[in-house]
């Protein structure tokens, strides 16, 4: 068979993937994205829809969010899938002492961002949301927040990307990337080979197995989260939420080791409320568990007691792309000349998307992105690694 020769090879159709493709074919590049599975059908078709930037760690991570945020509203009009889009504020319910003190310092270097985000108490957060428990102790807040239907945007920038002449090819597994004087130039796939100078690895917590071709390793593994899906009912909470305590399991372990994992809270468009979510190292299990399920239910009806009147219809359970400092790889690789990472976001891949497909895009078609991606590299954990062996002599 005769080989096949494209301009960019994409691997993984997952948000990240499907969102690189399509900013790719808009400057008109010959595009094949690989997929060894179905659009969306590993992390990005198994989680909620926040896009939350009170998340995001204060510095390039969360200035990142913001700027990916802004692009939403047109992606909503542009991409020929309706992605259910809302604006709806959101809050982070803070429950203790020591998570009140830890984001009383995390809104400030917020603030200092540039993000609008406020510390509220007790009373100003149940006038905003009547149903929370009256044991919080505050929240932050912030109208920036919102939501998505993750499967939608997947596939609304798959299909975006055909229509712009992009090749999508599902069940087609890469199993190896030959170089040529150091720069790739080809794949062998289950779907033939494919000549190309540049492939991007999007393929999530799979991205090791793909970095494994070319010599590279890459820290990103799996991290399950279980989500309840409950029925439908009328509007309880006007906006998304998450607990203080998923960002301290996030960024702060210390405080994640006193107080438990976080959760996060989000009802439907259709009036079904998602609920998560676990953060576990269980390798590629991707199974719920009754212990999961329980601790997610027990600590949302906490927060909003409500809850326990509404029933449970079915649950899931997702992996996430984990690295060890919770920011995703992004940008071209040392080693491997035509070789880009853009994998690891975590929980972070839909709000990150539409600005991670943006700015790859940039680097390919253009040679630079507008914001530079330096401090995304994967030689930064090569960086750590010295460092530490430093400190230990």
């Amino acid at each position: 068979m005769k080989p096949s020769q494209t301009d960019v090879v994409v691997i993984g159709a997952g948000i990240i993937g499907s969102s690189i493709a399509y900013h790719l074919a808009r400057y008109k590049l010959r595009v094949t994205v690989l997929e060894r599975g179905d659009i969306a059908s590993g992390s990005s078709g198994a989680c909620d829809g926040l896009v939350f930037l009170q998340s995001k760690k204060p510095g390039i991570h969360l200035q990142l969010a913001m700027e990916s945020r802004r692009r939403f509203d047109l992606l909503a009009r542009q991409l020929p899938v309706p992605i259910e889009y809302k604006e709806t504020g959101g809050m982070v319910v803070i429950e203790i002492e020591d998570e009140l003190s830890a984001m009383q310092q995390f809104v400030k270097d917020q603030q200092e961002i540039g993000l609008d985000v406020s510390l509220i108490n007790r009373d100003q957060a149940r006038k905003l949301e009547p149903h929370l428990s009256e044991h919080i102790l505050g929240a932050t807040h912030s109208l920036l927040d919102g939501q998505v239907n993750p499967i939608s945007l997947t596939l609304g920038f798959a299909l975006g990307a055909k229509a712009l002449g992009a090749r999508v090819i599902t069940g087609a597994g890469v199993h190896g990337i030959n170089t040529t004087a150091g720069r790739v130039s080809s794949l062998e796939t289950d779907a033939g080979r494919f000549e190309t100078d540049i492939v991007i690895n999007a393929a999530g917590i799979h991205a090791p197995e793909i970095g494994a071709l070319v010599g590279l390793d890459i820290p990103i593994k799996p991290r399950r989260g279980q989500i309840i899906v409950t029925e439908a009912c009328p509007t309880i909470l006007k906006h998304c939420m998450i607990s203080a305590k998923y960002i301290a399991a996030k960024f702060n372990p210390e405080i994640a080791a006193g107080s438990g994992e976080g959760i996060s809270i989000e009802q439907t468009e259709n009036g079904n409320f998602l609920l998560g979510s676990t953060r576990e190292f269980v390798g590629f299990d991707k199974r719920t568990t009754t212990d999961g399920l329980h601790r997610i239910a027990a600590k949302t009806a906490g927060i909003i007691p409500a809850l326990k009147q509404v029933n449970v219809i079915r649950a899931f359970a997702g992996l996430r792309p984990y690295t060890p400092d919770g920011l995703p790889i992004l940008g071209p690789v040392d080693d491997v000349s035509g070789f880009f990472m853009a994998a690891g976001h975590e929980g972070d891949g839909i709000a990150l998307s539409p600005i991670t497909g943006e700015l790859i895009a940039q680097m390919i078609a253009k040679g630079k992105s507008d914001i530079s991606l330096d401090d995304f590299r994967l030689d930064r954990f090569s960086v750590e690694e010295e460092k530490t062996e430093v400190s230990r002599v």
